[in-house]
């Protein structure tokens, strides 16, 4: 990607991106898919059932290790040793944001232990927009999937909340942190 290219979508994720967008009070009840039923592999290839999380508020964010927002790991990581029992932070390393995540699986998981100690759960590298976007992101950003959302990340680091019942209610922008006000507010 040429430099002018790179600016360009950063410039997008910074000012295109909608900072929160939030499921309305009425959805489209024909959505045709639950975050339950997908498919995906942890960092280490083994298959991680989502339905575990039945029950339970999940935060998928899409990570990278080369990134201005990758700091946020020690953010999110005190999030989970403080919350890990009421809200699963899952991290799911893709490369689609200038490059920012160009490693291996077993590099990823090194560089994140070694330099954030994460504990919280890690999946395998994964592309969250364009035409090879993998079926979580699919369902995270189609309206006819998840009943509501057409928001893609703009950027490394974006936020879906999934509610207890498996519904997605929240989209947070790359740079919302867990001691964000608006954040919080959701979480209470």
């Amino acid at each position: 990607m040429n430099t002018l290219m790179l600016f360009l979508s950063f410039l997008g994720a910074i000012f295109g991106t909608k900072k929160i967008k939030t499921k309305p009070e009425t959805m489209d009840a024909n959505a045709k898919t639950s975050f339950y039923q997908i498919k995906i592999n942890a960092l280490d290839g083994k298959p991680v059932d989502l339905s575990q999380y039945k029950g339970k508020k999940v935060l998928i964010i899409n990570v990278a290790s080369e990134c201005g927002y990758t700091p946020q790991y020690a953010d999110w990581q005190q999030f989970h040793e403080a919350h890990g029992d009421k809200i699963a932070v899952i991290g799911v390393p893709a490369n689609n944001f200038g490059g920012q995540e160009p490693g291996s699986s077993k590099e990823i998981a090194s560089f994140c232990q070694k330099n954030y100690g994460v504990t919280f759960q890690m999946l395998e590298k994964v592309s969250v927009k364009g035409k090879d976007q993998h079926p979580l992101y699919q369902w995270l950003t189609k309206k006819e999937l998840n009943g509501w959302n057409t928001q893609e990340p703009g950027w490394n680091f974006c936020k879906y909340l999934i509610n207890e019942q498996g519904e997605l209610v929240k989209f947070f922008a790359s740079g919302i942190k867990p001691n964000d006000k608006d954040f919080q507010a959701v979480i209470q």
